[in-house]
């Protein structure tokens, strides 16, 4: 299966961590939606809107041991949700994303999240101080045994 990432899974460090695997990975983009911030965090949700369009990363071939971890990571206000995406050539491609729950609406600004802006400070502050992220990773880690 393919993952369309569009927050802070798009940086391949964060992915390889959460995920266990580095997959082969494209730019693509998703119609129909918009990247929001969370109000007070340094991640984004996805949700609807029409004329919409998301950049971000088509990450494919990841294996079935990818996708606990994914959704383990990303927590109750979000849920997978399978979509399409195009390619820079054009291409379509089925994926699998994270939609914000309609429940959780109310934690998101009206602002576009910035990837940029991600990777110059709110990446040190999510891998240093992201409520979880850590414990995570650790929990996620297989056991070495021996």
């Amino acid at each position: 299966m393919n993952l369309f990432a569009y927050g802070t899974l798009m940086d391949t460090e964060i992915m390889a961590g959460v995920s266990d695997c580095r997959p082969a990975q494209h730019t693509a983009c998703l119609s129909d939606y918009r990247r929001l911030s969370v109000s007070g965090e340094v991640y984004p949700a996805l949700v609807e809107e029409t004329a919409g369009r998301v950049a971000g990363v088509l990450y494919t071939g990841l294996p079935e041991s990818a996708w606990p971890r994914l959704d383990r990571f990303e927590g109750e206000i979000y849920q997978r949700i399978s979509i399409t995406v195009v390619d820079r050539e054009g291409w379509l491609h089925p994926a699998e994303t994270y939609l914000c729950k309609p429940e959780f609406r109310h934690l998101l600004a009206d602002s576009d999240w910035s990837f940029e802006k991600f990777l110059e400070s709110g990446k040190r502050l999510f891998a240093e101080e992201y409520r979880g992220f850590e414990a995570i990773i650790k929990l996620l880690r297989p056991c070495n045994s021996g």
